[in-house]
């Protein structure tokens, strides 16, 4: 998908960004993890990180009571997650912002939460933890989903699917590991139940291709386009036992200081795009 045209990623997010969802999750999951941030304050600061049209997001301003800063780098997305936070009288409450993951602009050791569903990936899940620890104060959460592996020797397409989107994916022990190693204390972790898939991304993705497809009727190159686009879901109707997502929540221990990297650093020099807090 990263090589494609300029037709494919106009059909694309024609698609994706008329879902609730772009990726597995749902309020229930969403629920249950916040559930293991025990220690969260009463009125956080969230920052959720690669929030698509910000469908979690809104489900983050319902779950807690606090303020959200909400980032993604495709504006068209921003820009749907803005009008929808007008609707709902939450701009006093979330702010949406177009930005870089890798360098979010975000001040140093000040959220309580950090929040990614199925974005941490794209710039690397061991950099990406990295950045999440340093702007998290101590005692802060992060939560997120990322995809794993679950059953040895996957199918042709999936592999070719993985490899193409995710060619780093890796078992579950291994972002447990790189959770350990970059700092984070494991709370728990779950796996996404397969109603997660279906219920606000799936089904509803399957559905708006249908329709699609007669809006395009006629239009060889839109419709070959949309038939790529249904085979995921094909993919995970028969052979979601191979691999599945899994939600983690990590905390950054009170007592810890800044990863090596950062503690490196002289003082008030940036990190990653990130701003030290007595800067601001």
């Amino acid at each position: 998908m990263n090589q494609a045209g300029p037709r494919f990623w106009e059909i694309f997010f024609e698609v994706y960004e008329n879902l609730p969802r772009q990726g597995p999750g749902n309020r229930t999951c969403a629920a249950r993890a916040l559930g293991l941030c025990s220690e969260l304050r009463e009125s956080p600061a969230v920052l959720d990180l690669g929030c698509g049209v910000g469908g979690q997001t809104l489900q983050l301003a319902e779950l807690t009571s606090g303020s959200i800063v909400a980032i993604d780098n495709h504006a068209p997305s921003i820009e749907r997650l803005k009008a929808a936070i007008a609707e709902r009288g939450l701009s006093q409450r979330i702010s949406a912002i177009v930005g870089d993951m890798a360098r979010p602009g975000q001040p140093l050791g000040v959220f309580d939460l950090i929040w990614s569903e199925g974005a941490l990936y794209n710039i690397g899940l061991r950099d990406a933890l990295r950045i999440c620890h340093g702007l998290l104060r101590p005692g802060g959460y992060l939560a997120f989903t990322d995809a794993v592996w679950r059953k040895e020797n996957p199918p042709p397409e999936v592999k070719a699917g993985f490899d193409l989107d995710y060619p780093t994916m890796g078992w579950l022990n291994d972002d447990v590991a790189a959770i350990r190693d970059i700092g984070f204390e494991l709370v728990g972790h779950f796996t996404l139940p397969d109603e997660a898939w279906w219920d606000d991304f799936y089904t509803p993705m399957e559905k708006l291709i249908a329709e699609l497809r007669g809006k395009y009727t006629g239009d060889v190159e839109a419709l070959a386009i949309l038939d790529q686009l249904a085979e995921e879901a094909e993919m995970h109707r028969r052979h979601s036992d191979f691999y599945a997502y899994e939600f983690f929540v990590a905390r950054r221990p009170l007592a810890q200081t800044q990863p090596e990297a950062i503690k490196a650093l002289e003082p008030g020099a940036p990190v990653d795009g990130l701003t030290p807090a007595n800067e601001l």
